[in-house]
């Protein structure tokens, strides 16, 4: 039964039309997996070309080739996620030459899903740039809603492809609604687990991340209900694992509960809510039941909260059914949704939506094995979880930094080939200590910076000298340095057994003089996420100053 606080639709009074903006590059329907392949970006050409018909483009500001071209992300972009190896690799690798590159399929593009494919860069770039535009969009205040349905391609990880996502969109778009928002919620609607977020911020309480997805013995298999994050992320996710056959009332009594839960309570500034549209009735590689009205209520209801929110694609492989429930979509992030007509609009694709050529996507009378005990068992966890989480936990003077952490704090070596638990990566994950003196390893010589693609504007230095200014030639003479020594005062309130605490860090930096100002920032965030309360909740004041170093400062 479902609780009497669920709607399928929105409320009358949450009707009003929103500031939207929206994300498409005409290029991105041009790619293709392969043939036999079920991922098909020709769905987001068909999505577009119907709510072009249906005279929805009047209504956004609308960011596409045509018209304004959006901005595609460079390799720089994706290296504020990705390791410098892998971007390299995908900026390389094709079908000639990727049985060389990945090491006969043994590392970057593991199994039959993730093949090389003609542009697949290119692909990575019109989707990620989608999404980190809208976050950008929504940062300087300009819209309420912003739309990509080229983006949520949630399974990517840092260094490898996973479920036919290369580049993780949402990752990179979270990261920049970092900058401007303290709290962002990540909500995922996908029929497979959003595993790639998740993982990206299991340990922070800055995302907060919630997947309502097929139990776990499905692709990627993780997403159990008692997977709630670590260390200061505690808490800070929540999963919701669903049965074969789910009803479109069922999915409601479960997900609105939850979802009003953690947004009163954890009060997120931004949300991205990643509409796969797998979970829909008759999709080929998905298992629920959903209409296109009870996927859309989703939409529906997170838009009904009134906060600044991100609406990404994902995965769905019924590629006619894609475009109608997306279209639909658009429709309610504008609130016109009960204004437009059910008979499809002529566009050029209008014969694959026969015999009914209608906007709806019907269920069917596959079975449902979700009785209520288990739906109610699975609620009950998940709300039980968040009951121990502070109200809106604060972030102190936390900021997420323009460079990488390592370097920010000095702790980068000059080479990092990006493998796996490296020696970086050890001494990151355990630099819990209270009193720190650290200093930042010397800039990389100029001449080992390397071109890429016109495209790459911004992205022109190689992992050695990743944090050199991005655009300086190897022919520039290098800029004047300015040698600081950075004091910096720590006082902080570890909740937990062992009471407060309270210590002195003294950090040594070197940095160009344009930079310094970023390097306040990220030594402060570096102290504030890496230097204590890994294990417990913490409060953190941070007082600073930088003075003039000697002129043979390291």
């Amino acid at each position: 039964m479902m609780d009497e606080d669920v709607q399928l639709v929105s409320p009358s009074e949450h009707g009003s039309k929103r500031r939207v903006s929206y994300y498409y590059d005409s290029d991105v329907g041009l790619y293709s997996y392969g043939g036999a392949h079920p991922m098909k970006p020709y769905r987001m050409r068909m999505t577009h070309h119907l709510v072009a018909a249906y005279d929805m483009l009047q209504q956004m500001d609308v960011f596409v080739s045509v018209v304004q071209r959006p901005r595609r992300a460079t390799r720089l972009d994706m290296t504020r996620f990705h390791t410098d190896e892998y971007i390299d690799f995908l900026g390389k690798v094709s079908p000639e030459t990727a049985e060389e590159l990945t090491g006969n399929g043994t590392r970057f593009l593991v199994g039959e899903d993730n093949p090389a494919w003609d542009g697949l860069f290119e692909f990575c770039s019109i989707s990620a740039g989608g999404s980190i535009s809208a976050a950008q969009r929504l940062n300087s205040g300009a819209s309420d809603i912003a739309i990509n349905w080229a983006g949520g391609l949630h399974h990517a990880k840092k260094r490898e492809a996973s479920g036919f996502c290369y580049v993780n969109d949402i990752v990179l778009g979270i990261l920049e609604l970092l900058r401007q928002y303290p709290r962002v919620l990540y909500i995922d609607i996908d029929c497979h687990h959003g595993d790639g977020v998740e993982e990206a911020f299991y340990t922070t309480d800055r995302v907060f991340t919630c997947s309502v997805h097929k139990q776990v013995n499905f692709f990627p298999g993780t997403g159990d209900v008692h997977d709630r994050g670590y260390g200061p992320g505690k808490g800070y996710t929540a999963n919701i694992p669903l049965m074969n056959g789910i009803s479109d009332e069922q999915y409601a009594s479960i997900f609105q509960p939850v979802i009003r839960h953690i947004i009163e309570w954890y009060r997120p500034g931004a949300i991205i809510l990643q509409c796969g549209a797998d979970s829909l009735s008759g999709d080929k590689l998905g298992v629920f039941n959903l209409s296109m009205e009870g996927h859309a209520a989703c939409v529906q209801f997170v838009r009904s909260f009134n906060i600044p929110t991100i609406i990404l694609g994902g995965g769905g492989y019924t590629t006619k059914n894609v475009a109608r429930a997306w279209t639909y979509e658009t429709a309610c992030a504008l609130g016109i949704e009960h204004e437009i007509p059910r008979m499809l609009p002529y566009t050029d694709h209008l014969e694959w939506y026969g015999p009914r050529y209608r906007l709806g996507v019907e269920s069917s009378n596959m079975q449902n094995d979700n009785d209520s005990a288990y739906l109610e068992g699975v609620k009950r966890k998940v709300l039980e979880g968040l009951r121990d989480l502070p109200f809106a936990p604060g972030v102190g003077l936390q900021d997420v930094p323009r460079m990488d952490v390592g370097e920010a704090i000095g702790l980068a070596d000059e080479e990092d080939d990006g493998s796996e638990m490296d020696e970086i990566d050890l001494r990151l994950s355990h630099h819990v200590r209270n009193v720190h003196t650290v200093r930042s390893s010397s800039t990389s010589s100029s001449g080992e910076e390397q071109s890429y693609s016109s495209g790459d504007e911004a992205g022109a230095e190689s992992s050695r000298a990743r944090h050199s200014r991005p655009g300086n030639a190897s022919s520039r003479a290098a800029p004047k340095r300015t040698f600081f020594r950075r004091e910096t005062e720590l006082v902080w309130n570890l909740h937990g057994r062992s009471g407060a605490g309270a210590g002195v860090g003294v950090a040594q930096h070197s940095w160009d003089d344009e930079d310094a100002d970023s390097a306040v920032r990220a030594v402060e965030s570096s102290f504030v996420d890496l230097g204590m309360g890994r294990k417990r909740r913490y409060d953190v004041g941070i007082m600073s100053s930088w003075k003039p170093g000697p002129d043979d400062s390291p």
